[in-house]
């Protein structure tokens, strides 16, 4: 019995392992991201309540009846439904370290079964090793990362040395949300005058940063721009340790990630790691949040720059961006947003102004970080102000286009946070439309915020849409609930292809849809 039961266990394991190595893979290999995706896969529905609960009632009873053990193990090869093995938006990619971790993963299978039967328990642990996949991918990772860590070193050490040998000057920037945009607001400024390099699209972690400094750094590069990401405490020091920016800043603090920094108090703190080495500090005291750290910052000898697009910070800073109302609905940092137009603004730089134009997408408060660090980089003011009417969002975000059958188009599908979410129902309220449409999974990784930022977002959408098309299930409840207190229809589908394809079916020339954020499908 025990030998049909391994058997079984040998041709099951690979199926159930595959799902939980693609979740592992899509979360840059975090420890216990896995059993965190496993809670909600297993709790997503009624069907995967069942199956898990079937799965555990045959583990349990595999410990009088070892026949029990081919339930657990026939539950972790089909389940959860809905989690594919393969995967279309986020394809599992066998590449050398997801190698090494499926070989450590399997490795530690064996292990567990061994042990089991050791104690007399082989068809129970089989079972229990089969259903508890996702804890061992979890364990696999754990005991691969310091291995990874070592590995990725000599990329940096490269990295460093390329970075010490051609000694540009270096400019980080981190912030909840709107790192990447300004990133892209600061290249435009500086590559007036400077050679520039900046990490593309988001590449913001130890390997997308030493790639981009290995590929990329010439040896007439002037100013290297690195954005860096965190999901938690110690993670921006660990690349400022090598990268060593020169001028830093911090764009937003938000809700993003907080269910990986628990608090947005220990968010500010992680971020502010940013600043360690650096001498000069950017800072949007428009931010409650961030505001404080331009008197402590400057009390450790930093010089600060302080950067307002107009809100609280605007009466002390330093460096000011705002647009000037032309039109009904225009006001400041916020006007309607017509694609391809620009709005009058205003731009102050330590008392001194000028006069120049921005896109109607762009938001004031980045417009005057870039700005800011341009300076701090040694750009003339007026220079920076005369290229800001050039600047260009990052792709998906807020990104318009006309499909071929007139509908405009507007593409958010990048951005999952709170205050962006709702500039693009603004900026799809502001487009003159015979329909308007929002399709969204909502948005993740809130921490206990997350339920009630997507009621209140579900509501935001039905009181300015026709139509709302919330996709998967991960946020579903929250927002049809939220959606209630609008008069939006509600349209429910699977997954994104299939609010696209209800868009095609179902809107002309001269409606409007707004994509906001995109979940790849290892989320419900």
């Amino acid at each position: 019995m025990n030998l049909l039961i391994a058997l079984l266990l040998a041709a099951s394991l690979p199926l159930a392992a595959a799902r939980w190595l693609r979740v592992a893979q899509r979360e840059h290999y975090l420890p216990g991201a896995v059993c965190g995706f496993a809670r909600r896969w297993w709790t997503v529905d009624s069907r995967n309540i069942a199956l898990l609960g079937l799965g555990v009632v045959g583990l349990v009873g595999s410990l009088w009846e070892p026949w029990a053990a081919v339930v657990p193990i026939e539950v972790a090869a089909v389940g959860p439904f809905g989690l594919s093995m393969r995967g279309s938006t986020s394809p599992l990619a066998w590449t050398r370290r997801l190698r090494t971790l499926a070989g450590v993963y399997t490795a530690l299978s064996a292990l567990l079964v061994a042990v089991g039967a050791l104690a007399g328990f082989a068809a129970a642990a089989m079972g229990a090793t089969a259903l508890a996949a996702p804890v061992v991918v979890d364990l696999a990772l754990a005991l691969t990362r310091p291995l990874e860590k070592r590995a990725a070193g000599r990329f940096v050490d490269r990295a460093r040395s390329s970075l010490d040998r051609v000694s540009p000057t270096r400019v980080a920037i981190t912030g909840s949300f709107g790192k990447t945009t300004v990133k892209g607001y600061l290249r435009h400024l500086v590559s007036g005058s400077r050679s520039v390099v900046a990490s593309p699209a988001s590449f913001n972690n130890t390997g997308g940063l030493s790639r981009t400094v290995n590929e990329h750094l010439t040896p007439d590069t002037e100013v290297f721009i690195a954005e860096m990401g965190a999901y938690g405490p110690g993670e921006i020091r660990d690349l400022c340790s090598w990268v060593r920016p020169d001028v830093a800043v911090l764009c937003h603090i938000g809700p993003v990630h907080l269910e990986r920094f628990g608090t947005l108090e220990a968010t500010v703190r992680a971020k502010a790691e940013i600043f360690e080495t650096a001498g000069t500090a950017v800072l949007n005291v428009d931010d409650p949040l961030i505001d404080p750290l331009a008197g402590e910052l400057a009390d450790r000898g930093l010089t600060v720059v302080t950067c307002s697009g107009g809100g609280r910070g605007a009466t002390t800073a330093d460096v000011i961006v705002t647009t000037v109302a032309s039109g009904p609905g225009a006001e400041s940092g916020a006007g309607p947003v017509r694609p391809g137009s620009r709005s009058r603004c205003l731009v102050t730089v330590r008392g001194e102004t000028f006069e120049s134009s921005l896109p109607d997408d762009t938001h004031s408060d980045n417009a005057a970080l870039a700005v800011g660090a341009a300076v701090a980089l040694g750009v003339e003011p007026s220079t920076a102000a005369g290229r800001l009417p050039g600047l260009r969002g990052a792709p998906h975000r807020r990104e318009f286009s006309v499909s071929p059958t007139g509908v405009t188009v507007i593409d958010d599908t990048f951005n999952s946070n709170p205050a962006g979410a709702a500039a693009a129902v603004a900026a799809l309220a502001s487009v003159p439309a015979r329909r308007r449409v929002v399709a969204t999974p909502g948005m993740v990784e809130l921490g206990d915020r997350q339920r009630t930022e997507n009621i209140e977002f579900g509501r935001l959408a039905a009181t300015t849409a026709d139509t709302v098309i919330i996709i998967g299930r991960t946020n579903r409840a929250a927002l049809l609930e939220g959606s209630r207190s609008g008069t939006a229809e509600v349209v429910v589908v699977a997954n994104r292809g299939e609010a696209v394809q209800w868009a095609r079916n179902n809107l002309e020339a001269g409606d409007a849809v707004l994509y906001e954020n995109d979940l790849p499908d290892h989320f419900p």
